[in-house]
């Protein structure tokens, strides 16, 4: 499997819901269709949050991990 392209990092450590979603939702606008978003949150609301985000918006949700600490999310920008 090749190696995905992260074309914009977002942190949102620190930031309770729901700006996780929102600082995502907007930064994801700015991409080209097909690019790829790394979010990182250290809220843990943010894991139902983005997956249930990712099914609203029909934008793909790749990964979503638990980091201990942090949960890491990769989203493709789908339209």
């Amino acid at each position: 499997m090749s190696e995905l392209k992260i074309v914009k990092k977002l942190d949102t450590s620190g930031m309770l819901c729901p700006m996780p979603v929102v600082k995502t939702a907007k930064a994801i606008k700015e991409m080209q269709v097909g690019e790829i978003i790394e979010m990182i949150s250290t809220d843990a609301g943010s894991m139902p949050d983005m997956k249930a985000w990712a099914n609203q918006t029909k934008h793909e949700l790749l990964e979503s991990h638990d980091e201990g600490k942090s949960f890491r999310f990769l989203i493709k920008k789908t339209h």
